[in-house]
């Protein structure tokens, strides 16, 4: 068995200034701009639990888009992983504007990324368990569990 890793080991934060190539007419960010980056944060953050194997994107659920992003603001991601299966990691990104004008920041939005680990071959391998040791990162490891068994469901995996 790997040895096991805490959250704080592979958590990660980006910051990117939002551009004209980046938005609509209005000066709304695209939502798939925001989206590209929160798939490169959880691809960093599961790389780093799982060491040697690929972390590839299997799913992103539960986004929500709660403020919009403007052209010339900053756009900031945390990420951090809740939960472990055997191949499968759920990494929570949360995202923030930061008006680089007046330094207001607001949160906009939550996504809820699945990475799986895959070996050389393309095949699920095992990565370190998460090690949870606060009553926060247990927490958010039980709430993780649930939706992913959620997500196995709706897949027909059990």
């Amino acid at each position: 068995m790997k040895k096991a890793k805490s959250p704080e080991e592979s958590k990660a934060e980006m910051t990117v200034i939002m551009l004209p190539s980046d938005a609509n007419p209005k000066g709304n960010v695209f939502g798939g701009v925001i989206l590209k980056h929160v798939d490169l944060i959880a691809g960093l953050v599961a790389k780093r639990h799982a060491g040697h194997a690929n972390a590839v994107t299997a799913s992103i659920d539960r986004m929500t888009f709660l403020k919009p992003v403007f052209i010339g603001n900053a756009l900031i991601l945390s990420a951090r992983l809740n939960y472990v299966r055997r191949s499968s990691m759920e990494v929570e990104v949360t995202v923030e504007s930061e008006d680089l004008d007046d330094g207001t920041r607001v949160r906009t939005g939550t996504a809820f990324v699945t990475m799986v680990a895959l070996d050389k071959y393309g095949k699920p391998t095992e990565v370190p368990p998460l090690l949870v040791q606060t009553e926060e990162e247990k927490a958010r490891f039980r709430e993780g569990e649930r939706r992913m068994e959620l997500r196995l469901k709706e897949a027909g995996k059990i």
